[in-house]
């Protein structure tokens, strides 16, 4: 028998629900972080089960709705579904491509309650972030988008994924963020799950590229006036991120189909049993979810992460990470340097470095 989940005094429920309302989307970028096998149109969950889960989410003490995909709208219900969310006192967050939002449906989504819009870049060359995005003309309609946004007086930020090929071009981007009256921006250096590990030795950096990006964070930073998030990649990191704040115990993701994980990636993981909200309260699948049971804490960590000093500060890194790197999620994560297998993050660097110009695998719907 389990023994059911009691939180500690220190412990708080999730703050953040990443709701991934569909799958589907007209960019084909191949740094997805979505899974190769990609849920379909026909197995989304309904409004109805949308607002349920909304409900259970407020009730269990969850302040934000992210929004996101795929492209989230795609879905005719997205309004309704924002303004449900409002109405149950949910910050809400629009994570977008931007590709869909003209005047009326932004008047739409503004008018149903939205809180705040996160708009997706690939580049600040239209001609590449064309090729990465496998969409014609795209940098238009981002453009657009982020006028629009603004004028109508939403929040905005803008997210840009840097890779070897677009990272030099940081200065651009940051000049482009402040141009458009963004007050935020996130740096986010890909992180290798799903069609960005297929595309890792096409997309990973250089050290030196690296280096030079971190100076020009600093720069602006010390500028001031632009809020940023720099997400730096675990590869040439010694010691590993706590992912998502540690396993199960800040975050909830819930894929098209119901599925609640405890972060974007951990369908990977095998042996894991990830409940349904259709079958299960989410409540009862945050505290007492195999999933969620299965990595949270420090019970389960092997050495040397079960004598380390940081185990409650990393909470042992990335499961999914150590699962794509060394074949077994239970293994520590091959980022930090005492891990026995850390050569196997010395060897994706080397042949990275040795690769360039490298063909891209696209995000689709057939594998």
């Amino acid at each position: 028998m389990t023994t059911p989940y009691i939180p500690s005094a220190a412990e708080a429920p999730p703050m953040s629900l990443l709701a991934e309302v569909t799958h589907r989307c007209p960019l084909s970028c191949p740094y997805c972080s979505n899974p190769l096998e990609l849920v379909r149109k026909s197995q989304e969950l309904s409004t109805e089960s949308w607002k349920r889960v909304f409900k259970e989410a407020a009730d269990l003490g969850i302040l934000q709705v992210h929004f996101s995909g795929g492209e989230p709208m795609v879905r005719p219900d997205l309004p309704d579904l924002i303004a449900y969310a409002q109405s149950l006192n949910l910050y809400t967050n629009l994570i977008t491509s931007g590709v869909f939002l003209t005047r009326d449906t932004l008047k739409t989504l503004d008018e149903a309650g939205l809180d705040h819009v996160q708009l997706s870049f690939q580049d600040v060359i239209p001609e590449e972030a064309d090729r990465l995005s496998g969409f014609s003309n795209v940098q238009p309609r981002k453009l657009e988008a982020a006028r629009l946004i603004r004028e109508a007086g939403l929040p905005l930020t803008l997210n840009f994924v840097l890779h070897k090929g677009n990272i030099e071009r940081m200065p651009a981007m940051f000049a482009l963020a402040r141009k458009l009256g963004a007050i935020r921006v996130e740096m986010a250096n890909t992180q290798y799950y799903g069609w960005a590990l297929r595309n890792r030795a096409a997309l990973l950096p250089s050290l030196a590229q690296l280096d030079a990006a971190q100076d020009v964070v600093n720069a602006e930073l010390a500028r001031g006036g632009l809020a940023i998030d720099y997400v730096t990649p675990d590869y040439y990191a010694d010691r590993p991120k706590p992912c998502m704040g540690g396993w199960g115990r800040r975050f909830l993701n819930i894929s098209p189909s119901g599925k609640v994980l405890p972060c974007h990636a951990a369908e990977t993981i095998p042996g894991l049993t990830f409940d349904n909200v259709e079958e299960k309260p989410l409540k009862e699948i945050w505290e007492n979810g195999q999933a969620f049971r299965r990595f949270r804490g420090t019970e389960w960590m092997p050495e040397p992460c079960a004598s380390c000093d940081r185990k409650e500060i990393d909470w042992g890194g990335c499961r999914c990470q150590a699962l794509a790197l060394t074949g077994d999620a239970c293994n520590t994560d091959p980022v930090c340097s005492l891990s026995p297998r850390h050569n196997t993050i010395l060897d994706a660097i080397r042949e990275a470095n040795e690769k360039t110009e490298l063909p891209f695998i696209y995000r689709h719907f057939s594998t």
